[in-house]
């Protein structure tokens, strides 16, 4: 504390040291001020009982197009694994969004390839384009891309250890 209060010193502020308080004290004071037209939390939610949604085999062969996102900062790998994903969900026509222009400009063939890990990557890219009747590939800002980014920053914060048994989601 006495470091922290040197280190404040010099920006005219001063630490003062909380009083300690009795629980019931707060609970008074939070009562005596409570508001009349309150109302308790509702914790409904609708549609609770599902517990995934699937598309059906009409939906997948249909011809829509579906969408996917993939953080490139978050793992250079993650177009890969979405394009495994969608092969494997039997999905033929795909649009690809991410936020590494170098990865989507590559791909479309409007970048040379020149580093050798890139090499490779793409080389297993293109292989996997060959399983859509139709794929492309979209640049979106990182600003654009935040849905893509949330979910990365989600995935990286989960400790998943080899004995448990990890259910895929459909």
């Amino acid at each position: 504390m006495a470091r922290w209060q040197i280190l404040l010193s010099e920006f005219d502020i001063v630490y003062v040291s909380q009083k300690a308080m009795k629980g019931s004290t707060i609970a008074e004071f939070l009562a005596s001020r409570a508001l009349e037209d309150y109302e308790p939390l509702n914790f409904y939610f609708p549609n609770e009982e599902l517990m995934y949604v699937a598309a059906n085999e009409e939906d997948v062969t249909n011809g829509h197009p579906w969408k996917l996102n993939f953080d490139g900062a978050s793992n250079a790998v993650a177009c890969i694994m979405g394009l495994r994903a969608a092969i494997e969900c039997k999905i033929k026509v795909l649009e690809v969004y991410g936020d590494s222009a170098l990865v989507i400009y590559q791909l479309r063939g409007e970048l040379e390839t020149r580093d050798s890990k890139l090499i490779n990557y793409r080389g297993i890219m293109l292989g996997l384009i060959e399983e859509f009747d139709d794929i492309s590939f979209n640049y979106l800002p990182r600003d654009e891309n935040q849905m893509a980014d949330a979910l990365a920053t989600l995935a990286s914060m989960i400790n998943v250890s080899k004995q448990e048994d990890v259910k895929p989601f459909r």
